[in-house]
């Protein structure tokens, strides 16, 4: 799969026939062995993978951990086959280097492979057999695009933020919700039931209380990100603030996609457009309904499709992609992560 960085490290006697599946996000990271059958051997799960706000070498070191931990169930010693990690913040090829030679550097594997989580997500909502085609997109905490043509080519975006034009993910929207329930509340902006539902959700009573809270820190940043869910649900309940939001997810989300297909010369074809992360995977109706219209329109030979497995799937799909693995090991490891 093109948009990776590779190593090969030398190593002892080790299960050259098994391979570690990684997908590292930035809410939570899964570690899986698989066998060249499809065998889901062990698992863990931990936290988030942040190398930009922990630095590279800590990030990996907490990865370590999982990576211990799964060998150690299956009763692995040595270097296996294959690592086919997929990680969040692997945005740009420095990037992607650098964390491929960290991870190298363990001596897991005869051969590691590292590239943006978008990849997994991609490989998991495309076939297991024929030339590799398609464009992904994620929407959960963040948002991000990738996608692969004919003979190789990538389209990617560098998806750092709003330094790179981003527009979206589950984190933005919470953000989005307080601004404009504040501006609803104080009369700056367009009157919005946010301004009423967005303190309640955590037992306050005005926009200023809550403001007060999150400023001095009587609650933790992260719990903002529970925003995004009630924002849906405003949302569905007719707010127009809160509906203009979710259809400027929409609109972002056709975007990246149409851009991606057209870039890699997919548009007069049909192709896969998969969909994932939590935000995505959690089907609201108007999100979805208007997503689907929106491709409709831009890519009519788009073929959306959901895609709900834990995106480890897509690593794991990999490493039996490099082991040349048959149809059944194929369906075992589907099988294995639903």
């Amino acid at each position: 799969m093109s948009g990776e960085a590779r190593a090969a490290v030398a190593g002892g006697p080790g299960a050259d026939g098994l391979a570690l599946a990684v997908d590292a996000g930035n809410s939570k990271t899964d570690v899986a062995l698989v066998g060249a059958d499809g065998t889901v051997l062990a698992t863990a799960r931990g936290g988030g993978f942040q190398p930009p706000v922990v630095g590279v070498a800590r990030a990996v070191g907490d990865l370590a951990v999982l990576v211990d931990a799964v060998r150690e169930r299956a009763g692995v010693t040595g270097p296996v086959g294959q690592v086919s990690a997929y990680l969040a913040n692997a945005d740009l090829p420095a990037e992607e280097s650098a964390l491929a030679a960290e991870i190298t550097s363990y001596g897991w594997a005869r051969t590691v492979t590292v590239a943006n989580d978008t990849f997994a997500l991609l490989r998991a909502g495309l076939p297991d057999h024929g030339e590799p085609v398609g464009v992904a997109v994620v929407c959960g905490a963040g948002i991000n695009c990738a996608g692969l043509g004919h003979d190789g080519r990538t389209a990617r975006f560098p998806s750092v933020g709003r330094l790179s034009g981003d527009w979206g993910g589950g984190g933005h929207l919470a953000e989005e919700a307080l601004w404009w329930a504040a501006r609803a509340d104080d009369g700056r902006g367009e009157p919005s039931a946010l301004a009423r539902e967005v303190p309640a959700h955590f037992g306050l009573a005005t926009m200023p209380e809550l403001i007060e809270a999150l400023h001095l820190g009587l609650l933790p940043r992260e719990r903002r990100y529970e925003l995004t869910p009630l924002l849906f649900a405003v949302a569905a309940a007719g707010d127009a603030v809160a509906r203009a939001l979710v259809t400027r997810q929409a609109e972002e989300i056709a975007l990246l996609a149409s851009v991606a297909l057209d870039r890699l010369g997919l548009l007069d074809e049909r192709t896969p457009v998969v969909l994932g992360g939590g935000v995505l995977a959690a089907r609201h109706p108007l999100l979805h309904d208007q997503l689907t219209r929106l491709l409709a329109e831009r890519a009519p030979k788009a073929e959306p499709r959901v895609v709900t497995a834990p995106p480890v799937l897509g690593a794991a799909l990999h490493a039996l992609d490099r082991a040349g693995a048959g149809a059944g090991a194929y369906e075992r490891v589907r099988g294995e992560f639903g």
